[in-house]
């Protein structure tokens, strides 16, 4: 590993003065679980890492408003989001998500806020949080400005994020009856990385399926809603003929990519298996 310079502020302004958006050598650093792995294997190699771990500002707490949106802190370690009761009375869904995100070792030092910024399609997260509707607060030198989830990834491993703006917090928004689920297959063990993530939210009006969204991850480019299914479930009755129904749109509209995990003709198989199990999960939770 090459050799860095250390530089650790304590603000969220000193951080951001010290990010230079047209030097790629500068890089800000939360838990490092991955930045520094890239630079062990040289495809990243910065010259001066700017550390978020001494930055104040409540980027590391986590709040449950009265209306039960939540708030959680870039800084938050992932072990401690598991944990928090906070987060299993708003959305239960992303502390069962958890729990099989990577391993242990990893989440007791991973934050959210570096996790999204990385911007790895395989992450566990993603497609729940653009299932729930969460948003992203940035800041910059511009002020802040708030983000969608499903509107950070552009591609892979790249972001909508300046090169001198941080994430400080994640919103994730009442679910006021809505209800999630986050289905993975892997290869290997349960916290390896997923050849497939699918998520799904909606809410059960009458029986009738309402607020449906669909994403996916791990075997696209980026994680990604998927529309079509979302379209095919929206004011129906959940009964097994739409299951299947939205399954198809999605195998047919996800731009599934072949890997190490599988073909794109074994994934899309997937795709279609998994879709019916995730609605399936959420539907049970939400009726």
């Amino acid at each position: 590993m090459s050799p860095f310079d250390l530089v650790e502020p304590d603000s969220l302004g000193e951080a951001l003065a010290l990010l230079d958006p047209d030097d790629p050598a500068v890089r800000p650093i939360a838990g490092g679980t991955a930045l520094v792995l890239m630079m062990k294997s040289g495809l990243c190699q910065p010259q001066r890492l700017v550390s978020l771990r001494s930055v104040a500002g409540g980027i590391g707490a986590i709040r449950l408003a009265a209306d039960g949106a939540l708030e959680i802190g870039a800084m938050v370690r992932l072990a401690t989001l598991e944990r928090a009761p906070d987060l299993r009375r708003a959305a239960p869904s992303i502390a069962e998500a958890l729990l099989t995100h990577s391993n242990v070792r990893v989440r007791n030092v991973a934050t959210l806020g570096g996790s999204l910024a990385h911007a790895d399609p395989h992450m566990d997260l993603p497609p729940l949080l653009i299932t729930l509707g969460a948003r992203v607060r940035v800041a910059g030198p511009a002020g802040e400005r708030t983000i969608a989830v499903e509107d950070l990834f552009v591609a892979y491993l790249e972001t909508t994020l300046a090169g001198n703006e941080l994430i400080v917090a994640l919103t994730v928004p009442p679910q006021r009856g809505r209800r999630a689920a986050y289905v993975k297959c892997t290869a290997r063990a349960a916290d390896d990385w997923p050849a497939l993530g699918i998520a799904a939210a909606l809410a059960a009006e009458d029986g009738i399926a309402r607020q449906v969204r669909i994403a996916i991850g791990a075997a696209t480019p980026t994680a990604m809603r998927l529309r079509g299914a979302e379209a095919a479930v929206e004011g129906r009755r959940l009964d097994d003929a739409v299951l299947r129904e939205a399954g198809r749109e999605a195998a047919a509209e996800a731009p599934v990519v072949a890997d190490q995990h599988g073909s794109a003709a074994y994934k899309r198989v997937l795709v279609e298996v998994y879709v019916r199990r995730a609605l399936h999960q959420a539907w049970g939770g939400a009726a």
